[in-house]
């Protein structure tokens, strides 16, 4: 890496950390959540992306180069479609395989625990996810369904007795053989991706973050219950379902600092889902999502990390709960908010990172991208506290290029800090 190079990547994690915590850097910092646009702006099809790993990287770095952002972002949605195949995952939909070649990945929500399953999953979830929930989340997994309690493995003996009969069953040696070559197919998409990492840090461009984590009751609506599920658990049996919570939170909080350890990166990207006031009144709010919530954030905050929860929703209506964290130490992203009552409550607490319309990047024009951006950044500029963005997880993958670069052209108009 030359000086000049060192000096870019160590000005742009300067910047995006002096907007975290609230000091006002040299120049408003843009980051961006984008993955499919990356892809379709290099002229590739999402299959393409999901099936070329050399093809995926290219184009990540093409596009990088073009937007000129101040951090890469990483693909989380972006999958290792053949990984996917030799699964036989259930639980995604993808391009190249089940949808149209450009369209976008699409999770499977259905209930993949039964709502009388609680005190199965309660009493030992460890075995529940090897018997019940993998073999209904992934094809090549079924067998599993067969097998004996695991902690009946637990001795010399049964272990000894048990142990060679089961992997000898003709079921379970194919799953194995599935496992190895789906391991061996992952081991690439890993190798690229760290390849990609090295490759855009030599152009100057940090990456913004690795690590994943959930809150607790999303695992349970999104993964588990689905959301009609979970919705009618905060009725029909609301101790179960905070029983769940309380069981996965400390799982929730280690899935966090286990993935900024390994990555070295320390911020933590925490999709948010149920928590939007279009899915839960300020009472369930209080009651059954913002303890995990905030338990978790608390956690990775005394860790010295960054928690990046993304608010996907209105958030407006939870403010005066997100005042509640320490100033500096979160950035939240914002899909839906009334930016002056953010700024007036939450202006002093968290950097606000996101919110320009997705919309307009599809079907607006690069002016009115510009006067959204210096809306924002007059909102904001005082303190600091503003990273520029898409409302979404960055651009949709139909917003028309001018727009995209008219987002860049006006942060470096008018988001300089003189």
């Amino acid at each position: 890496m030359s000086t000049e190079i060192e000096r870019l990547y160590a000005e742009r994690e300067k910047r995006v950390r002096d907007a975290i915590g609230l000091r006002k850097p040299d120049r408003v910092p843009i980051v961006s959540a984008t993955e499919m646009f990356f892809i379709r702006s290099a002229g590739l099809t999402a299959a393409e992306a999901m099936y070329d790993y050399d093809k995926m990287a290219a184009a990540w770095k093409s596009s990088m180069k073009r937007y000129n952002w101040d951090m890469a972002p990483l693909q989380h949605a972006i999958r290792s479609g053949p990984t996917m195949e030799l699964l036989g995952m259930k639980t995604f939909k993808w391009p190249g395989y089940d949808l149209p070649e450009n369209s976008y990945y699409q999770w499977v929500e259905r209930e993949y625990m039964m709502a009388d399953e609680y005190d199965e999953f309660l009493r030992d979830p460890s075995d529940f996810t090897i018997r019940k929930l993998m073999p209904r989340m992934a094809t090549s997994l079924e067998p599993l369904g067969n097998l004996p309690p695991i902690s009946w493995l637990g001795t010399g003996y049964t272990l000894l007795g048990m142990g060679p009969t089961i992997t000898g069953l003709p079921a379970i040696q194919e799953l194995m053989e599935r496992l190895r070559k789906a391991g061996e197919e992952k081991a690439k998409w890993d190798r690229m991706q760290q390849r990609l990492r090295e490759e855009l840090e030599q152009m100057g461009y940090p990456l913004f973050t690795m690590g994943v984590t959930y809150c607790a009751f999303d695992w349970i609506s999104d993964c588990l219950r689905g959301m009609k599920g979970s919705m009618l658990d905060m009725y029909r049996q609301p101790g179960k379902l905070k029983a769940a919570i309380q069981l996965l939170e400390p799982m929730t909080i280690q899935m966090a600092l286990t993935g900024a350890a390994k990555s070295g990166i320390p911020r933590v990207w925490i999709p948010l889902h149920r928590g939007a006031a279009g899915f839960m009144n300020d009472g369930q709010f209080d009651e059954f999502y913002w303890p995990c919530l905030k338990n978790l954030i608390m956690a990775i905050i005394e860790k010295g990390l960054t928690p990046v929860p993304f608010f996907e929703g209105d958030y407006t209506p939870r403010l005066e709960r997100l005042a509640e964290f320490p100033p500096g130490k979160v950035l939240g992203h914002f899909d839906r908010m009334d930016r002056k009552k953010y700024k007036k409550i939450l202006g002093d607490v968290m950097c606000f990172w996101g919110n320009v319309p997705s919309s307009l990047f599809i079907a607006g024009t690069p002016q009115q991208v510009k006067d959204d951006v210096k809306e924002l950044i007059d909102i904001f500029a005082d303190n600091g506290g503003l990273i520029v963005d898409a409302s979404s997880t960055g651009p949709p993958p139909e917003s028309k290029p001018e727009n995209v670069e008219a987002m860049t052209e006006a942060v470096f108009e008018y988001g300089r800090n003189e």
